[in-house]
């Protein structure tokens, strides 16, 4: 779907622009790039969904986890949502190993959520902290904001971890 709408952009632009001079060719570059990249930009927030590659925020080992399934919902997980995750990338001396299935719970997500008061958070990128079977986090600190969301949730262990709560 990606390719195809670049492309469509491209054939588009080409159209377009086709009559100009080349007195002018920074007008099409800049234009292009605004018009696909805001596409590819919206297309990067949706729910964590299976094989989403995540970064882990605490101090359990891991450094980065897969999506393997969200245990709640069709669609996907959103902020506060418990997943089963395979760690990816891990610190050699750390509690967690490269390969292990882990339960995590999504402390940011880039997909914006709205807020009773009317507004919305979103961040810049997909972060987790990895928890046991029972939701008590395996790591001792969390790093990063975290929003305050978490406390509708029942994830209050975490929430204390964490050095600023957004």
């Amino acid at each position: 779907m990606a390719a195809t709408f670049a492309s469509r952009c491209s054939r588009v632009g080409r159209s377009l622009f086709g009559g100009l001079s080349n007195s002018s060719p920074g007008l099409f570059t800049k234009s292009h790039e605004m018009t696909c990249g805001n596409y590819f930009s919206q297309q990067q927030r949706t729910f964590i969904q299976m094989r989403t590659v995540l970064k882990v925020v605490d101090n359990s080992g891991a450094k980065q986890v897969m999506c393997i399934q969200a245990l709640k919902g069709k669609k996907g997980a959103r902020l506060g949502d418990t997943i089963v995750a395979s760690v990816k990338e891990a610190h050699p001396n750390g509690k967690v190993k490269k390969g292990k299935v882990v339960y995590a719970v999504v402390v940011r997500a880039a997909m914006q959520k709205g807020r009773c008061d009317g507004s919305q958070v979103r961040f810049d990128d997909n972060a987790v902290v990895l928890v046991d079977k029972q939701g008590q986090p395996i790591g001792t600190r969390v790093f990063g904001p975290v929003p305050h969301e978490l406390r509708k949730k029942k994830h209050v262990k975490i929430l204390t971890l964490a050095g600023h709560i957004a």
